[in-house]
């Protein structure tokens, strides 16, 4: 007979038997029991994992996020009841829409004190169940073993996402013999479809009549480490690709079929030539407004090819002629070996005139203006240009965003962290602290406005505390200024609430003893970003931005992508 354990060790060795090497997580009452256990497990003979204490249970599951988003493994967040759980749904949220693998393990009362109103107790399972792919609570500590393992499963097989585990204290108290569990089967959980081969052959089918195919490229193909296939696909059928924000890094910067980023501030070519293409091809995305527009208007004149791993996004906001449900990984090959060798070089050649319009009229004037104020578009290219090929790019939410993705340069893989579909302002410093820690050996640029900045300003102390080594870049415009922006270009230039008055950043880095330095002059820029990543542990460069700085191009909302406009129509 094993010698009986408490559930939280249980709950230890569970996370070992996943391969948990890194924990994101902040203490409290009624997740005690588990620290207690843990103790032991960060040090001395046990040890087995490095824990994390980040400053609020947000930029846990962000932590948690940004090392998913870099290593493809299951970021963990561990966290107490109450105040300490739902502080974590919004992480929870933006997981499940950028198909982020975390496990948030949470803290709860007694199940005896289930219902009572006890100190700290929320119905976290019924919170959560709606953003995420499976909140499960366990009652008792027989059950740690089973679901640790199907937790795992669930959150990084098939289309991956969140998962929360809801962790009365009892369980965590009573006396368990552990026996391992190994869970790769839920029933009426398909997470890997089965390839439909005749699919596949009318997919190809189309592709080959095609002339001027056009391939969308998203998330899915860095989700399913399928960017070697991706290119083997793209290459032999020659046909130009444009990638979504979250699917940047999926095909490099400089591959010559790359057209550039789709969506509403994407590149002005891959957003007009989807309303000319006869053949869509579309793989791992998901078909989001802001790549589409105006669905209504939306490439009518193009036969819709849909590689997804998730059958529920078929058909859910464009209609496909040809639907391929299954892993891109699989999937890509399987329609490589049946298209044809392609030469679609003067339908490739037609993205070229729009592209130099654009880099004319508002790419040259972002990245080298000739005077005034720093704008962020020469900010995020100064930093692109020096820093290392495998540098990872994290951002927060806003025009910072868009210019730092629309700027920055991909050469590797899994090298974008930014929340997508939930738009989270105060993901980038958290994600950063994250991506530092899954991937270690790799530069971690973080561009932030000061509205982001601020609203994640605790985590300074987490990067304090872990000498972090992310090199933040705030560029500071005194507004929240993708809502200026919109206030200017569609609500009668009214700022109202915008304009922000702002702490000193200096001192706020000298107080947590993070080097700063601030760039007000563009002839010192160069420099700055060169003693910036030449820094061995955390920096901050803040930068002072023009105030009235705009991402161009864009799309305006509700309009079709016919309607995206290279500057502003006043």
């Amino acid at each position: 007979m094993q010698k009986k354990i408490t559930g939280s060790e249980a709950l230890m060795r569970a996370l070992q038997n996943e391969g948990v090497e890194t924990i994101f997580g902040y203490p409290g009452g009624s997740i005690m029991p588990v620290y207690d256990a843990l103790y032991d497990y960060t040090r001395g003979e046990k040890k087995a994992f490095d824990h994390i204490l980040v400053r609020h249970e947000q930029g846990a599951t962000h932590a948690a996020e940004g090392y998913a988003r870099v290593t493809g493994r299951v970021g963990v967040a561990l966290v107490t009841s109450g105040p300490g759980a739902t502080n974590t749904l919004t992480g929870v949220a933006d997981a499940m829409l950028d198909s982020t693998p975390i496990v948030v393990i949470a803290g709860q009362v007694p199940i005896g004190a289930l219902g009572t109103d006890a100190f700290q107790e929320v119905d976290l399972v019924g919170v959560a169940q709606p953003i995420s792919k499976w909140s499960y609570q366990i009652r008792h500590a027989e059950d740690i073993a089973w679901a640790v393992s199907r937790a795992f499963y669930i959150a990084r097989s098939g289309r991956p996402g969140p998962v929360v585990l809801d962790f009365p204290k009892n369980a965590q108290t009573e006396m368990v013999e552990f026996i391992p569990q190994h869970v790769d089967f839920v029933r009426s959980y398909v997470a890997y479809p089965d390839l439909d081969g005749e699919a596949v052959a009318r997919a190809a089918a189309l592709i080959n009549q095609a002339q001027k195919p056009m391939a969308l490229v998203g998330q899915g193909v860095e989700l399913g480490n399928a960017q070697q296939e991706l290119r083997e696909f793209l290459e032999k059928a020659d046909i130009p690709a444009g990638r979504t924000m979250l699917g940047l890094s999926a095909l490099p910067s400089n591959h010559p079929l790359n057209v550039g980023m789709l969506g509403m501030h994407g590149n002005y070519a891959p957003n007009l030539k989807e309303q000319e293409c006869d053949v869509l091809i579309a793989i791992g995305m998901r078909f989001s407004d802001r790549v589409t527009g105006n669905v209504k208007t939306y490439a009518k004149q193009a036969k819709v090819i849909h590689l997804d791993i998730d059958r529920s996004e078929i058909d859910k906001n464009v209609k496909a002629d040809v639907a391929v449900v299954a892993d891109c990984k699989v999937s890509l090959p399987a329609l490589t070996a049946l298209v044809d060798k392609g030469d679609h070089k003067a339908w490739r050649d037609s993205f070229l005139p729009l592209a130099e319009k654009e880099r004319q009229k508002v790419i040259e004037p972002a990245i080298h203006p000739k005077e005034g104020p720093l704008l962020m578009g020469e900010v995020v290219n100064a930093v692109a240009e020096a820093a290392p090929d495998d540098a990872i790019l994290v951002t927060d939410v806003g025009q910072n965003q868009l210019f730092a993705t629309r700027y920055f340069k991909y050469h590797h893989q899994r090298s974008i962290c930014t929340s997508g579909g939930l738009g989270t302002m105060g993901y980038g410093m958290p994600a950063a602290i994250g991506a530092t820690f899954g991937a270690p050996d790799r530069t971690v640029c973080c561009f932030m406005g000061d509205g982001g900045f601020q609203m994640c300003i605790e985590e300074l102390g987490t990067i304090m505390e872990q000498q972090a080594p992310v090199k933040m870049i705030l560029m500071n415009n005194h507004y929240l200024g993708n809502v200026r922006q919109w206030q200017d270009m569609f609500w009668q230039r009214r700022k109202s609430f915008t304009k922000m008055m702002n702490p000193c950043y200096e001192l706020i880095a000298r107080g947590y003893g993070i080097p700063y330095e601030a760039v007000t002059d563009r002839a010192k820029l160069k420099d700055a970003v060169g003693k910036m990543l030449a820094a061995e542990g955390p920096y901050i460069m803040e930068c002072a931005i023009l105030e009235d700085d705009d991402v161009m191009p864009m799309t305006p909302p509700g309009m079709s992508v016919s309607d995206m406009m290279l500057e502003i129509q006043v």
